[in-house]
């Protein structure tokens, strides 16, 4: 992925890249005067083509194919015309080389880091992941997206390919919102959140996807269910309706959304939805005896209710077989969000929630439950079952830190494995995360109370401890903010005060007493997984300015070793 810087001359912004005969180029544009009409020139080897939009709110996309090779020269009157994103590619090698950015504009521009290795959109806004799954061999990750600004707003899905769910290649924008949802960037809905489910056919395998289209006032329901087939990795067709109606008799509010599809262990094709009732928060049950999904889907039941947290919606639910089990042994864990949940003892927002237990197709029996992230920042979690077993990711933000004035930069959290032991979740990052280990910054002077300079902030630290639960506070270097590490009898926390005067939620796997921590900073970001996953905390850091270092202070003999390595792509 590249970026072509624009250049100003005679009274028209420029942007020129030397393109080839066939590739497609992406535009978004709109107008900014009431009554002009905006456009952008595409002229390659003297042949010059002109796209055109009259609207004056929100950007208008527009695909032009080039018939001919060369230098190709896009240009537009900045006076008259505002442009989101240019992006050229080639279909036949895009799922390897990606998309070409030519364009983008201050308001929906990504942060330039010196490192990093959480994905990041390659602009705009970005929150759950979507359809995350093996297709055609690669890790399909696609995920809701704003492209025009660094703010929520009408939702399309964004998509990326990766090989290890740590290298990511961008490609086309993949789902767009419908039309009447398009004309105005007033955040009216668009296409939510969703899944996807791999098809045969006799031309090889297709993606069918599932999302929820959301549109306000809509009668009788705002958010209903749709389904289309993506025949080739990169292109969707049209959506239609698979579910128009919340089931009824059950009192449930308008809350109907972020179907996820799987497999039961019946064989049949399975759907669960989030919504909420007088008491709470319920996760719907849908099924079809249809091979392709495509149609006949029938409501099963409420699988699950969480009403702990009152009046609360559970959303972005999903459900993975795990261990090695076979039959009548095998349990599965179902992972949802609770929207609007607040835990007393805490502070803390939205949290979200991980139930094991034994599901026959129709019945979930649960055994146990536990908090998914003490930290709250991983929302929105989505899962699938790979050839070694579950792995998902989500969402490392939280809506409470959400704000409709300013922008927000946003990723996603590491890749992590769903594993079973015994009574306990497990959700350590998959082992490609070794590979980010770049350099050992240190494996003696942390231990020895000595501060621990990172480069550019991205840094592994991994603490062995001497004994369970044995006491340490880990204090990290940050211009904006408080942040540390400790473990104590309280239990494990990540410590954080953004310092603007207000007491700030803790963060807290009350009584734990791990015997290993490794903990994973970014710029934006902190990650900490203690015995193998048994208890994660995520935590967004506000900004872009990196951690500077590491300080540790511990009684003698509670820490037996400290490393630290500098991390990167």
């Amino acid at each position: 992925m590249t970026v072509q810087a624009g250049s100003f001359a005679l009274s028209r912004e420029n942007v020129s890249a030397n393109l080839h005969a066939g590739d497609v180029v992406h535009i978004w544009l709109k107008a900014r005067v009431p009554g002009a009409t905006a456009s952008v020139s595409v002229t390659v080897v003297g042949v010059e083509r002109t796209v055109a939009s009259a609207r004056t709110e929100e950007f208008e996309f527009h695909q032009v194919v080039l018939n001919e090779g060369g230098r190709t020269e896009l240009s537009y009157d900045p006076a008259t015309t505002a442009v989101s994103v240019i992006y050229s590619f080639d279909p036949a090698s895009v799922l390897e080389q990606g998309i070409r950015i030519l364009h983008y504009a201050p308001a929906n521009a990504p942060p330039q880091l010196h490192s990093g290795y959480h994905f990041r959109p390659p602009f705009g806004w970005m929150n759950d992941p979507n359809g995350f799954g093996r297709f055609g061999g690669k890790a399909h990750l696609f995920y809701q997206h704003y492209p025009h600004s660094l703010r929520w707003n009408t939702m399309h899905w964004g998509h990326a390919v990766s090989h290890d769910y740590l290298r990511w290649t961008h490609l086309p924008v993949f789902l767009f919102p419908a039309a009447e949802l398009s004309m105005r960037d007033d955040g009216r809905g668009g296409a939510f959140s969703g899944s996807a489910i791999p098809v045969a056919t006799e031309d090889g395998e297709q993606i069918r996807i599932f999302f929820t289209e959301q549109m306000p006032d809509r009668k009788p329901e705002e958010q209903i269910q749709l389904s289309a087939i993506c025949p080739d990795e990169i292109h969707v067709g049209n959506p239609s309706v698979v579910l128009p109606l919340r089931p009824d008799g059950l009192g449930l509010t308008l809350d109907f959304r972020d179907p996820y599809v799987f497999k039961g262990p019946d064989g049949l094709w399975k759907m669960l939805l989030g919504s909420r009732d007088k008491s709470g928060g319920v996760i719907l049950l849908y099924e079809t005896l249809d091979n392709d999904a495509a149609g006949g889907w029938s409501f099963a039941g409420i699988l699950h209710r969480e009403d702990r947290f009152g009046m609360t919606a559970a959303e972005c639910p999903c459900m993975v077989p795990l261990g090695n089990a076979t039959g009548d042994e095998v349990r599965w864990a179902l992972i949802f969000g609770l929207l609007t949940s607040r835990d007393p003892a805490t502070g803390r927002r939205n949290m979200s929630s991980v139930t094991v237990g034994r599901f026959d197709g129709r019945n979930f029996v649960p055994e146990f439950e536990q908090e998914f992230d003490f930290g709250s920042d991983a929302y929105a979690f989505q899962a699938f079952v790979d050839d070694d077993g579950p792995v998902g990711l989500a969402w490392l933000a939280n809506w409470t830190d959400v704000s409709k004035s300013v922008d927000f930069p946003t990723a996603m959290t590491l890749p992590r494995r769903i594993l079973l032991d015994g009574n306990a979740v497990l959700t350590p990052p998959v082992e490609a995360v070794d590979g980010l280990r770049h350099k050992l910054l240190d494996d003696d002077r942390l231990l020895a109370g000595k501060s621990i300079e990172f480069i550019d902030g991205a840094a592994e630290i991994l603490l062995d401890l001497k004994q369970p639960g044995a006491s340490f506070e880990l204090g990290f270097d940050h211009p904006d903010i408080s942040l540390g590490v400790r473990l104590d009898e309280d239990g494990l926390a990540i410590l954080f005060d953004a310092r603007t005067g207000k007491p700030s939620p803790r963060y807290l796997a009350a009584g734990a007493k791990p015997e290993q921590v490794r903990i994973f900073v970014d710029t934006g970001s902190i990650e900490v997984f203690a015995d193998n996953g048994r208890w994660c905390g995520t935590k967004r850091i506000p900004g872009f300015a990196p951690i500077g270092s590491a300080t540790l202070a511990a009684s003698e003999g509670s820490v037996a070793a400290a490393r630290v390595w500098q991390l990167k792509l």
